[in-house]
């Protein structure tokens, strides 16, 4: 192998993605646009909920309750009539409903117990699931406020202590932001070098370079650092300027360490997409491959839900895939500041990885050729 052949042969696949405008766009909106959205618009807790008001008392206990609803978890409530309750929560406009019936303050202050309605549009599952018990938090510490005449707290036979690290916000922003930065680098690794190989094929370049004193490792080799080298960059830029720059999300540990451990995670992620190439016939299986891949691959990895609440049939089964590893890399540098005597195993794992799956990709794209 001459690293001159690689050098010349990665400048051409350098060439070839600057001309393609469609891949270019997806990776700037990838380290980009779906980062800051997916960290700021799919809020996982209750974040300014629709909520309307039937107030059939006018009392000084259902203002307490009124009043007690605000932002952020809530909007500022809308005060509606009763015949505009199932009309407005029909139409989308509302979340939740919340109807005092008359007579609520005095049945209160008589010992009675009143009921309050509260309808729930269960469509919004994110908002309707926690939604219920915030509301009947906010209405149950009203109203003993009031008829206690004081606001207080419970005695509790210890005291709880809370802190939380790594997050003291708990700001669901900062580990959205780093999840799809580690989910992104996995899906444009991928996509990158299997549509350089199909591209070659599709062009009938492939032909051209079997008959110049290349070698099918060079060129492998030479579409798996070009293409590595776009999404490092991507990746670290992201980083920069999106995550710690647009997001504000503090990084703990160290960015070069992780970017390490980002070279050999690309490693193992490239090897797969030229695999995957060589399997499939056209850009179109690609695609089709790729949901195939790429669902389990970011679902299972640990990036979504904890891998301890998973079976442990799937969590043996995924210490095979490299994004399994990256995902417990990426979130001990970036959220725990870890240090290389903590993640050193995970580096060994996508060495490995990463040469296993060179090694399968290199034996199919030979075959390929013949």
């Amino acid at each position: 192998m001459r690293v001159a052949n690689v050098y010349n042969l990665g400048v051409k696949e350098l060439r070839g993605l600057a001309r393609d405008r469609m891949l270019l766009i997806l990776i700037v909106y990838a380290f980009t646009a779906a980062i800051y959205t997916a960290a700021t618009a799919q809020p996982e807790t209750l974040n300014r909920a629709a909520i309307a008001i039937v107030d059939e008392d006018q009392s000084p206990v259902s203002s307490r309750i009124i009043t007690a609803f605000y932002p952020p978890y809530f909007v500022v409530p809308r005060i509606i009539d009763q015949s505009e309750m199932d009309a407005r929560m029909d139409a989308g406009l509302d979340t939740f409903a919340l109807d005092i019936p008359p007579n609520f303050q005095r049945d209160l202050l008589a010992g009675r117990v009143p009921t309050i309605q509260l309808n729930v549009d269960a469509t919004r599952v994110s908002q309707a699931f926690t939604g219920g018990g915030y509301v009947q938090a906010i209405v149950s510490g009203e109203v003993d406020a009031f008829m206690n005449r004081y606001r207080g707290e419970a005695d509790l036979p210890i005291d709880l202590a809370l802190r939380a690290r790594f997050n003291p916000e708990l700001n669901k922003g900062w580990f959205g932001a780093l999840s799809n930065v580690i989910s992104s680098i996995t899906m444009l690794s991928i996509i990158l070098t299997g549509a350089a190989l199909i591209r070659e094929r599709e062009h009938g370049t492939i032909e051209h370079l079997l008959v110049m004193p290349v070698t099918p490792s060079e060129i492998m080799l030479s579409k798996i650092l070009s293409m590595a080298l776009v999404v490092l960059v991507a990746a670290a830029l992201s980083i920069v300027f999106v995550v710690r720059g647009a997001l504000e999300v503090p990084i703990q540990g160290s960015i070069a360490l992780f970017l390490v451990g980002t070279a050999l995670h690309l490693f193992a992620t490239t090897s797969m997409g030229v695999f995957l190439a060589t399997v499939a016939g056209s850009m179109a299986q690609f695609g089709l491959l790729l949901m195939l891949v790429l669902m389990p691959l970011q679902l299972l990895s640990g990036a979504a839900t904890p891998r301890e609440s998973m079976p442990e049939a799937i969590q043996t089964i995924m210490l095979a895939a490299p994004n399994t590893h990256f995902v417990i890399l990426g979130q001990a540098v970036l959220f725990r500041g870890a240090g290389i005597e903590v993640v050193w195993p995970q580096f060994l794992a996508l060495a490995a990885i990463g040469a296993i799956l060179f090694a399968f990709a290199l034996g199919r794209f030979r075959a390929s050729l013949r």
